[in-house]
């Protein structure tokens, strides 16, 4: 399901579509690279803002079902075009679990890429992409703005997936 607002300059990419590459500091400072992560299924989860309520709640769901992505072998990335250190503080206060990175600059590159940045707010929509341990994309949502994800979509993405 793709939102109804315009993408950005890049088109979201499509389910067999192979992931595009990046790199991002994680909260700590850390690069994360997508393609370091190949042999492992990764869920990449958009948000417009750390500390925001919809993305709280988002992100909270799956910091108390982290679980279930680790079942599947999933390794759960949040993205927003929030400074690591916003970034950091976030983590903290909610107790995530897993990597917050920031695509702060150049200011929402990677959701760009994705075809998931908002040029008119300078924030990232929405949007979920869960790729396989071979990099293909497996799954997209991307909501309009102020809708959240489906949890339980989750579930059955990631049911879908083979462990490594």
């Amino acid at each position: 399901m793709i939102g109804d607002e315009a993408a950005g300059a890049y088109a979201v990419p499509a389910v067999g579509d192979v992931a595009p590459d990046f790199e991002l500091l994680n909260q700590f400072g850390e690069p994360v690279a997508l393609s370091e992560l190949r042999g492992r299924n990764v869920v990449l989860v958009f948000f417009p803002f750390a500390f925001s309520g919809i993305c709280t709640g988002e992100l909270c769901e799956i910091r108390d079902n982290l679980a279930l992505f680790e079942g599947a072998d999933a390794v759960v990335l949040g993205i927003s075009v929030d400074s690591k250190f916003a970034q950091r503080a976030y983590a903290e206060k909610e107790g995530y679990a897993f990597d917050l990175l920031a695509d702060f600059w150049p200011h929402g590159a990677v959701a760009e890429q994705y075809g998931v940045f908002d040029p008119a707010s300078g924030m990232a929509r929405r949007g979920t992409f869960i790729i396989d341990a071979n990099g293909t994309v497996r799954y997209v949502v991307v909501n309009p703005r102020g809708q959240a994800r489906d949890f339980a979509e989750y579930r059955s993405a990631l049911a879908g997936l083979g462990r490594s």
